[in-house]
């Protein structure tokens, strides 16, 4: 480690995150909908949700048996079969002392019984199958699923600003909820700048290369069930990217644009958003990703991404993710991170935090190690599509050899 973590003009990783955050103000309780749960998959919820039942909603069999009171088998270890209850089917009498049920797995406990005990520990005599003889040793309530065991009558099940989940719609189809309350859909603009950019599909001439980014923020704000306008590339051209970015604040909550944040003689996103808006701050002490604009627009917030799709991607993820979470209202989410042994030397000088690429994996002697994927330059987007974490160094770090512990942050689902 070095003690010298000086980076002269550059807004360390952590007061940037913090800053913008507070600068956000969300979307209100105002601004929410109704919508049948089929249609609730990402969606934030605007209300608590609690149970109006218990789940399950009745003492069950947790397996195809036989359903007895237990203290019928003081004295006997032979039962006397009454009767059947199946699922959807409930046995409609009382068990007596001495008798027994024939239950199926989810079947309604029948009422004198308190314990299950599975078929195979069961023996049935012939010729009538009146008896049935239990063998080996029983306890009181085995194999019985109890009324509210998973969600009790006026239990809190999901909080507002909670995203909806694949399982949490299960959970409340479970509850005989039909719809809920959710805040409206964010509306997100991106805005890509470069001369030299071309859609997938097109011919690339001389100096020309794909543009990336775009796709790759659209595929991560469909998992934040965002409506997203794409405005394609821009020119560079002061006039056009202006008009673009006006034409984006009248239809987004958010705008956000790659490219043209840097110094350079073509990069006018930064005098655009001077004119147009309040810059918050434009330089940031992280790596990849130092050229990154935060402000608000007349009815938007906006965050310009650096060109280089790593820079581009990852700058999204750290700092402008945590913000539209905030944006719409939603719960903020822990990162997962890891202390673990690196295999592979790093390459790091003080100054800024850097968000490295490696792979997380489990070496011969079962521990957790990370391995770099290679070359970290931010124009090298594989080294994000081969990892499966970050490699996060803080800004004090210097190089990292082999078999140092380093902190590692596992990819969320926004990034796989």
């Amino acid at each position: 480690m070095i003690d010298c973590c000086s980076a002269p003009g550059l807004l360390p990783f952590e007061d940037a995150l913090t800053n913008m955050l507070a600068s956000i103000k969300p979307i209100t309780l105002n601004d929410s909908e109704t919508v049948v749960i089929e249609n609730a998959l990402g969606r934030v919820l605007a209300q608590d949700i609690s149970s109006p039942l218990n789940v399950p909603p009745h003492n069950n069999s947790a397996m195809d048996g036989y359903a007895f009171a237990f203290e019928s088998l003081a004295l006997t270890d032979s039962l006397t079969l009454v009767g059947r209850s199946m699922a959807g089917q409930p046995f409609q009498g009382v068990c007596q002392a001495g008798q027994c049920i024939r239950i199926m797995t989810g079947a309604k406990m029948p009422a004198g019984c308190d314990t299950v005990e599975m078929q195979e520990n069961c023996q049935v005599a012939e010729p009538h199958n009146e008896k049935i003889t239990f063998l080996g040793k029983k306890s009181v309530g085995s194999h019985v699923r109890y009324a509210g065991e998973d969600i009790k009558e006026g239990q809190q099940v999901l909080s507002a600003q909670h995203r909806l989940t694949t399982i949490d719609i299960g959970v409340l189809a479970s509850l005989g909820v039909k719809e809920v309350k959710v805040m409206r859909k964010l509306t997100v603009a991106l805005i890509a700048t470069g001369d030299e950019l071309k859609i997938p599909g097109q011919t690339l001439t001389e100096g020309d290369i794909f543009e990336s980014n775009s796709f790759v923020l659209a595929a991560m704000l469909k998992k934040l069930n965002v409506n997203v306008i794409d405005f394609g590339v821009i020119e560079d051209d002061f006039q056009a990217i202006k008009t673009a970015f006006e034409q984006a604040d009248l239809q987004a909550d958010a705008v956000i644009s790659s490219g043209g944040v840097s110094v350079g003689d073509a990069d006018y996103t930064k005098g655009v958003l001077d004119e147009l808006g309040e810059i918050n701050f434009w330089k940031i002490a992280m790596k990849p990703g130092k050229p990154f604009a935060f402000g608000h627009l007349k009815n938007s917030i906006f965050f310009g991404l650096p060109g280089n799709p790593v820079s581009a991607l990852v700058t999204f993820h750290q700092l402008a993710l945590p913000a539209l979470l905030k944006l719409q209202q939603c719960e903020a989410e822990k990162q997962i991170s890891l202390q673990v042994k690196t295999n592979t030397d790093l390459r790091k000088s003080p100054g800024r935090m850097d968000f490295q690429r490696g792979v997380l994996s489990v070496n011969e002697q079962g521990e957790n190690v990370v391995t770099s994927t290679g070359s970290q330059g931010s124009g090298i987007l594989s080294s994000l599509s081969k990892a499966n974490c970050y490699i996060v160094l803080p800004s004090c770090q210097g190089k990292v050899k082999a078999g140092e512990v380093v902190t590692v942050q596992l990819f969320d689902h926004y990034l796989i």
